[in-house]
């Protein structure tokens, strides 16, 4: 089966092993390593490790037993710290899944967890790590049977979680369950608001008509209300040269570049807004978590057509707003339907600027959608 990636503490993953994030000296770590040293068995595992192991270079692993754990075993990958990414940190990272999962392979070991190693205390960047974890462990289960877990679990992710999920909820309501609707009732489905629907679910249907017709009064006399200011909005323009001035100045040369590429390819329009945001291109796939070979043929080739799921990806990747998104999308084919939840997930993270990969993953997991990292 390919890997999954989870939302969870490691220590209580109820896996015949979990991955611990050591140091190479007979020394406790920070986050991961103390989490997993107390719920362990602190002295115990300690003295394990000063008996029976020792010193360990970056990139090696270690098993020992898993002592008060659920788990039979931890195995322990001594994870590089990050110097700026020129010091071998990537061999030393991808030594660390390979070395681990080959350890549990001869262990017969049929399940194990694995924390993103290194990119707590130890500063390798997250997008990176994940990339690089996700690449060995495809791997690894090209040859080889075993359940994989990533486990994401630190505080910064717990509390974006949960700021994200109560919105999302909202937001596939407000954008999925209408839409659904309107398919099954067609035009005789007369949206309301989510506040309503109980309420207007034990009126009366005259009733109902009632309170929809007076809601729909409402909308038309707050529209010419506002039609009203913006004609009033209008005069002060006119006789406000400093302000019109300052809008030329400021978004005509703007919007007659943006004018300069209406025809482009997919391809070359994604190069256009990243050069815009004075952005590096590994930094755009990077982020999305797309393959360098991938983005190569894209940037390399002006028609090059990506799927989907890549061209979603890269739209977080560099960080593009929700109309630059569909703009884009539109230039390879596609675009962001009300009535696929995967498509709503990626449109509610890109609305509200919320440019990780990662946690995105582990929505689509949580609401029973396929990964994409995964």
């Amino acid at each position: 089966m390919p890997f999954r990636i989870v939302r969870n503490d490691i220590t209580k993953m109820h896996t015949e092993a979990i991955v611990n994030t050591a140091n190479e000296y007979v020394s406790v770590g920070t986050g991961c390593d103390s989490a997993v040293y107390k719920a362990a068995g602190y002295d115990k595992l300690l003295k394990y490790r000063k008996e029976k192991i020792g010193f360990v270079p970056e990139g090696g692993a270690f098993i020992t037993p898993g002592f008060n754990l659920e788990a039979r075993y931890i195995i322990h990958a001594v994870s590089p710290r990050y110097m700026g990414g020129d010091q071998g940190e990537e061999e030393k990272l991808r030594s660390c899944y390979r070395k681990s999962l080959q350890i549990a392979k001869e262990n017969s070991i049929k399940s194990i967890s694995f924390p993103l190693i290194s990119t707590g205390g130890f500063g390798y960047p997250k997008e990176e790590g994940m990339r690089i974890a996700v690449d060995e462990m495809n791997a690894f289960l090209l040859s080889n049977e075993m359940d994989i877990f990533l486990v994401v679990f630190d505080t910064k992710a717990t509390q974006l979680g949960e700021k994200i999920y109560p919105g999302l909820e909202a937001y596939i309501d407000q954008n999925y369950v209408k839409e659904a609707r309107k398919k099954e009732y067609g035009d005789a489905y007369v949206p309301i608001r989510q506040s309503e629907l109980v309420y207007d679910a034990y009126l009366p249907n005259a009733q109902r008509m009632e309170r929809r017709q007076t809601s729909t009064l409402k909308k038309e006399t707050a529209k010419k209300s506002l039609s009203k200011e913006v004609r009033q909005g209008d005069k002060l323009c006119e006789s406000d040269e400093t302000a019109c001035f300052d809008f030329e100045e400021q978004h005509e040369s703007k919007l007659r570049e943006r004018m300069m590429h209406m025809t482009d390819t997919y391809s070359e329009y994604l190069m256009y807004l990243i050069r815009e945001r004075h952005m590096e291109n590994a930094e755009v796939w990077k982020r999305a978590i797309v393959d360098k070979k991938i983005f190569s043929k894209i940037k390399n080739n002006a028609n090059y057509h990506p799927n989907k799921l890549t061209a979603l990806c890269l739209c977080v990747g560099a960080k593009l707003n929700l109309d630059e998104s569909k703009d884009l999308l539109a230039r390879a084919g596609y675009a962001l339907s009300p009535c696929d939840k995967t498509d709503i997930i990626f449109s509610y993270f890109i609305e509200n600027e919320i440019y990780d990969m990662i946690e995105l993953d582990i929505q689509l997991e949580e609401h029973g959608l396929p990964c994409i990292i995964s």
